[in-house]
């Protein structure tokens, strides 16, 4: 009997994997040709298995290992340890379970190898001009800003000037003529991870009241330890310096972690402040917990950092009362629907399932009870989880395998008119722009523009009608210029 139940179980397994397989084959970008011309390298399966599970964080090409910090040592046994055991606190799982330690000694090899040939791969790889021609418009990627490390975002000024925050704590203002300053009084950033200086916008009266909204990660000790949260910062900026600086905002409770701390704002038409706070990597407590957690929720509050009094749980006992939704894992764009007013966002799975979502008040967006992603580890989130339980809402539209989403706008206006009305996110991954064809509140079709152009941070069309893109590492702003065919 016992061997008859073994039996079923494993049938049902290999069921399900080659159900997901072939579906994964069908529709994803990591095609099983793909996977199988890695396995047939010298490296045999230790290519595959970096595409699989590390690729997602590191770059299909390992191109996110070149000129990095190497934390915890890059010689061999130095990777070996990281891949084996995992740094928690740095957003780094433990595979331990999943490889054996021939295998992982594979990987590291592999990875050893690779970051010697990154700069072939980029060579070869990286676009060789800067005129690209897309389904409908042919496209010039004109440069307006250059010399910075990571531009997190941009925020726009009156006369066509900018406001560009830098991941490593500068904080720019740019001419008209692409002539960047450093600005004085900048929030003092916890520059870790993927902490930072992270996005600035522009208060609805900002020609009047000159405010403006930056989001960090705000440290503080505690003991021995050193942790960080997600803040908010308002300013007045004039003269190219910040003045009356306040923290209007700043999530709790406090983590030792270094990742995922969401940090996308937007002002709704009513003139009401939406800003993300991601997990902080700890998905078991924070997204689901009201009382006294402000992590994996979207907050929506009064410019001075007040509460509006029809937040949704206003008179939740315990609750933060800025919280507008909650389930989030790490929102990375956020943007206003052109039409509607309603806030859309875009937020980082685990290992697939990144998901686009319309925000409604006081709803649940199910991480991680629900998802389409799996653990880095290839295994489930949980005994329990699944992809759609009742109370919990779906995404509007999820990716698999994960692009890594980041800034996002719709397009309007007619510097674009083939464009009118799509939605455009940066992909940290894969490199590129995303189009996204929306219909009835649904993706009826995608493009990828501008392949591997690098890790584009943010998305924003101008008040001149342009779109600008922020790639990282070297830090670029481009405008996409139509060019007439």
């Amino acid at each position: 009997m016992l061997k008859y139940l073994i039996t079923l179980i494993f049938i049902g397994s290999v069921s399900i994997l080659l159900f997901s397989f072939n579906k994964t084959k069908t529709k994803h970008a990591v095609t099983y040709s793909k996977i199988k011309s890695l396995q047939d390298t010298s490296f045999g399966k230790a290519a595959a298995h970096f595409q699989t599970y590390c690729s997602g964080c590191h770059g299909q090409k390992m191109n996110a290992f070149v000129d990095r910090e190497w934390k915890h040592g890059n010689m061999r046994t130095d990777l070996f340890k990281s891949i084996k055991n995992g740094y928690q606190n740095g957003g780094m799982p433990a595979f331990d379970s999943a490889f054996t330690d021939q295998e992982i000694y594979q990987i590291s090899d592999y990875i050893l190898t690779g970051i010697k040939n990154v700069d072939r791969y980029a060579a070869s790889d990286k676009p060789t001009s800067n005129v690209f021609k897309t389904e409908s418009i042919t496209i010039r990627l004109d440069t307006v800003v250059k010399g910075l490390d990571i531009p997190w975002s941009m925020a726009f000024l009156p006369g066509n000037e900018m406001l560009v925050t830098d991941r490593n704590g500068d904080f720019y203002h740019v001419s008209k003529n692409g002539v960047k300053s450093k600005i004085e009084g900048a929030p003092q950033a916890v520059v870790d991870g993927q902490g930072g200086l992270l996005d600035v916008v522009l208060d609805p009266e900002y020609p009047k009241n000159k405010l403006i909204y930056l989001s960090y990660s705000k440290g503080k000790k505690e003991g021995t330890e050193d942790l960080a949260t997600t803040a908010i910062m308002r300013a007045k900026f004039e003269n190219g310096k910040l003045s009356g600086q306040k923290d209007i905002f700043v999530a709790g409770p406090y983590s030792a972690t270094r990742h995922h701390y969401g940090s996308r704002m937007q002002f709704d038409k009513a003139g009401f402040l939406y800003f993300s706070v991601g997990d902080r990597g700890n998905e078991k407590q924070n997204p689901q917990q009201f009382k006294g957690n402000d992590l994996g929720k979207i907050h929506r509050i009064k410019p001075d950092g007040s509460i509006p009094t029809d937040n949704p749980f206003v008179k939740t006992s315990g609750a933060s009362p800025s919280i507008y939704s909650y389930g989030h894992r790490n929102p990375q764009g956020m943007t206003i629907h052109p039409l509607t007013g309603k806030i859309w966002e875009n937020e980082h799975g685990p290992r697939g399932g990144d998901e686009i979502n319309i925000i409604t008040a006081g709803k649940n967006y199910g991480w991680p009870e629900i998802t389409y992603g799996i653990n880095y580890n290839g295994k489930p989130m949980g005994p329990n989880t699944k992809t759609e339980k009742e109370g919990m809402e779906q995404p509007l539209f999820q990716w698999t395998p994960s692009i890594g989403p980041s800034g996002m706008t719709f397009v309007i206006g007619n510097k674009y008119k083939e464009w009118e009305g799509n939605l455009i996110s940066g992909s940290l991954r894969f490199q590129y722009l995303n189009r996204s064809v929306i219909k009835d509140n649904k993706v009826t079709h995608e493009e990828i523009l501008f392949k591997n152009i690098g890790r584009i941070r943010d998305v924003r069309q101008a008040p001149d009608g342009f779109i600008y893109i922020a790639v990282e590492s070297p830090g670029t702003i481009y405008r996409l210029s139509p060019v007439n065919n």
